[in-house]
């Protein structure tokens, strides 16, 4: 973790749900291959807070291995491109022009100050949704209250149902939330193609004085 993330992640590690979380955590590592690895978990929170512009929210990490490195939709580089990825390549492609890359690897938007957080960050390997309910949503729900609360003129992309439903976790009047169907090959024709997604975000960007976000 980035060291401007220390305060709430102090309070957060202090709390009753995330000391079970870690003894879960502790005992599925110990037993089971669990996605992604361990000094990855935290990967999305290396990004400095006071630097995010864009938080894009995932459900949980690829369960395949070799794919999760703990940003959310992104692979390493030697891993073929995942369905919903693929998607999200194409739908930045119709929207502004940027080629689909040969790679999945999604640190360089990371690097532009892309906030790419799972809402649970662990997974069992081969098994969907494995870790959901242990306490994870909690502690990325939180990361979400707490960015609203303490950064202006963020851009936050809820992709799906369950992604939606964290609307209500951010101030809608001082930031920007992008709700459309999440990019799976199930859904991604009832409005994720065409969305424009990735245009809405750097004209806001630009119109409150940021950089936007080469895609």
């Amino acid at each position: 973790m980035h060291d401007s993330w220390t305060e709430f992640a102090r309070t957060e590690f202090q709390k009753p749900y995330f000391k079970a979380l870690m003894n879960f955590l502790e005992d599925a590592y110990a037993k089971q291959t669990v996605y992604p690895p361990r000094d990855d978990i935290f990967n999305a929170y290396a990004l400095d807070p006071d630097t995010v512009k864009i938080v894009i929210l995932g459900q949980d990490p690829y369960h395949g291995p070799g794919q999760s490195h703990g940003l959310a939709f992104s692979v390493n580089d030697t891993v073929p491109l995942p369905p919903s990825l693929r998607n999200i390549f194409k739908e930045v492609q119709r929207d502004t022009g940027t080629p689909i890359p040969a790679t999945g690897y999604l640190q360089r938007w990371a690097d532009q100050g892309v906030m790419l957080l799972n809402a649970t960050l662990t997974v069992e390997a081969g098994c969907a949704g494995s870790h959901r309910g242990r306490g994870w949503e909690a502690f990325t729900d939180a990361t979400i209250q707490w960015l609203s609360m303490r950064r202006d003129h963020l851009v936050f992309m809820l992709w799906g149902r369950d992604a939606r439903r964290k609307k209500t976790l951010i101030d809608v009047s001082r930031h920007l939330v992008l709700e459309t169907a999440h990019p799976s090959p199930l859904s991604a024709h009832a409005g994720f193609f065409g969305c424009g997604h990735f245009s809405q975000a750097n004209r806001y960007l630009l119109a409150h004085g940021h950089t936007p976000v080469v895609w």
